[in-house]
């Protein structure tokens, strides 16, 4: 057994705010939220905002959905699930009584639809699981680790596009797989209906994920906060179900603003497909940029693009919190296995998403707040990727939790 009681740990001293990125960082979101507003509207400035506090709040929580299921595979530490459950709860209460009023902001009308369910949502959900192992974050974790100055994450998000992109270059290579139509619960017992069924089997994960870690007794991952009372909220780390919360309501104000759910990983195809146009390659002619909405997105500025503009409000505001809270840092040495890892764990990312019509934020986190029976089965597979995830990671030098992990 391991011991039951230990010294309580003591906090880091706070970092002094690093000035010069939080003003950097500060300036580009006034500037370009003014910039936005002016030039295509308030709808895609308040998206825009709605990142920026997407970013905060992503990291002053350290919103773990990588860490979580490596925690709960390695270990057996469910907290991290358990927070998951939290954050779906919030987000499909607020969706459902969203959708059951018909209408939103800005003129948008709420819509919910479940994702086809057949092999490419499983083969999809698996490669992105086992890319997250080895890149180091998922699709939202990427953005806010980029924010906040991490350089090997920059490499997720460089192998995450070009993933993407191959995506869409071979798009007839991944259609007419087989696939059933999706399941939307709502359609058959209501929206009531479909958010009890759902509140139900999240109180079920947490059920038996604390069966799970008091059978295998794993270490505590509690993090020790840098700073107290009001300065905690901009300084330092938040409770992590304080994250999920908050999460949770602002996924449910994209929702309610754009009329859609919260998506990330959409938006790296389109500026993979705009850099290679810079370079005077025409990605227009291939044949998933021909259908009618993909080519109009690709006409589009970015900026009338939703899902570009609640992931660049990500990486500012997370810059701007970890400015503000001393932890912005640029790492300048990666060992080549760690680097290889993030590229190759980007590049199965940016295929496994586009194979399974989303990531742990579109998927997962969208496809249950909706009621979608895609979003389960993509939590499913995802953790049976994140299995081998765990077994592939030693081969990069990269480390997994252990039972004797922070015990005194």
């Amino acid at each position: 057994m391991f011991p039951t009681s230990c010294a309580a740990p003591v906090p880091r001293p706070a970092e002094p705010v690093k000035v010069v990125p939080l003003a950097v960082a500060g300036a580009l979101a006034a500037g370009l939220t003014w910039y936005v507003w002016a030039s295509f509207g308030a709808k895609p400035a308040v998206l825009l905002i709605l990142g920026l506090g997407l970013g905060l709040a992503l990291f002053h929580s350290r919103f773990g959905f990588t860490s979580a299921w490596r925690q709960l595979i390695a270990v057996g530490n469910g907290q991290g699930l358990r927070a998951h459950t939290l954050l779906l709860g919030t987000a499909a209460t607020l969706i459902a009584l969203i959708i059951s009023t018909g209408s939103g902001l800005f003129g948008s009308v709420p819509q919910a639809s479940g994702g086809p369910l057949g092999l490419a949502l499983f083969v999809g959900a698996v490669l992105f699981a086992i890319g997250m192992q080895l890149g180091g974050a998922c699709a939202s974790g990427t953005l806010f680790a980029v924010g906040s100055g991490q350089s090997a994450i920059v490499l997720t998000l460089g192998g995450f596009i070009a993933g993407s992109v191959f995506y869409t270059w071979a798009f007839p290579l991944f259609t007419g797989w087989p696939a059933l139509p999706g399941v939307l619960l709502a359609d058959h017992v209501g929206w009531l209906g479909s958010w009890l069924i759902t509140i139900g089997a999240l109180v079920a994960i947490v059920w038996v994920t604390k069966l799970v870690q008091a059978k295998r007794n794993p270490p505590p991952v509690d993090v020790v906060p840098t700073a107290h009372g009001p300065a905690r909220v901009f300084r330092g780390s938040w409770p992590v179900l304080v994250g999920a919360i908050v999460l949770g309501v602002l996924a449910a104000a994209v929702f309610l603003v754009s009329g859609g759910i919260w998506g990330v990983t959409s938006a790296f195809a389109l500026w993979g497909a705009k850099l290679l146009q810079l370079f005077g390659a025409h990605p227009e002619t291939w044949e998933f940029w021909r259908s009618t909405a993909n080519a109009k997105s690709l006409a589009a500025p970015i900026w009338t693009d939703k899902t570009s503009l609640t992931n660049i409000g990500i990486m500012i505001g997370a810059a701007v919190a970890a400015a503000a809270a001393g932890a912005w840092k640029i790492h300048s040495q990666i060992p080549w296995r760690t680097a290889l890892a993030a590229v190759l764990g980007g590049v199965l990312m940016g295929i496994g998403a586009r194979l399974a019509g989303g990531c742990n934020i579109g998927a997962y986190l969208g496809g249950i707040s909706v009621g979608s029976l895609h979003g389960w089965l993509w939590g499913l597979f995802a953790l049976g990727g994140t299995w081998i995830g765990l077994r592939l990671r030693p081969l990069f030098g990269l480390g997994n939790p252990k039972p004797s992990d922070s015990i005194c």
